[in-house]
C-alpha cells in the first residue's frame, strides 16, 4: 500500500527554495489553480509542495483554511503519480488556488489530477 501521509518533510518550507521556485520555475494553470514548478538533478530524490490561498480572495480565515485542506487532502490521495517519476530529481511544487468562489472538494480534486499528469508529461 502506497505512503499517503504528508509529512513535514514533504513540505516546501525554507525561504530560498521558494524564492527559486518563483523565480526560476515554471508556471502553469488549471482552474481554480495557479502552479508553480521547479525541478533539478539531485542525489536525494524528493518532493516538496507549497499550498497556498490568498487572502485578496478569500478574507475569512475559515474559507481559507476549508481550500487550503481540501487542496492537500487531494494532493495527499495522489502523490504517488509524481513520486514513482521522480527518480533522482528534486521537485518542487506551489499550488495557489486563484478562484473567488469555494468549489466542492471533487472539482479541486480534478484539477489536483491534472496539474500532476501535467508535471509528468514534462518530466
Amino acid at each position: 500500500m502506497p505512503d499517503r501521509t504528508l509529512p513535514r518533510s514533504e513540505r516546501l518550507r525554507t525561504l530560498g527554495a521558494i524564492r527559486r521556485l518563483f523565480t526560476e520555475g515554471e508556471s502553469g494553470f488549471v482552474y481554480p489553480f495557479r502552479y508553480l514548478w521547479y525541478t533539478e538533478v539531485d542525489t536525494d530524490a524528493s518532493v516538496e509542495v507549497l499550498f497556498s490561498v490568498p487572502k485578496k480572495y478569500h478574507k475569512r480565515a475559515n474559507k481559507r483554511n476549508l481550500l487550503r485542506r481540501r487542496t492537500k487532502e487531494s494532493y495527499r490521495l495522489q502523490k504517488e503519480l509524481l513520486t514513482l517519476r521522480v527518480e533522482g530529481r528534486n521537485l518542487d511544487l506551489a499550488l495557489i488556488y486563484s478562484a473567488r468562489e469555494v468549489l466542492p472538494h471533487k472539482k479541486i480534486h480534478h484539477a489536483v489530477h491534472r496539474i500532476l499528469e501535467s508535471i509528468v508529461e514534462h518530466l
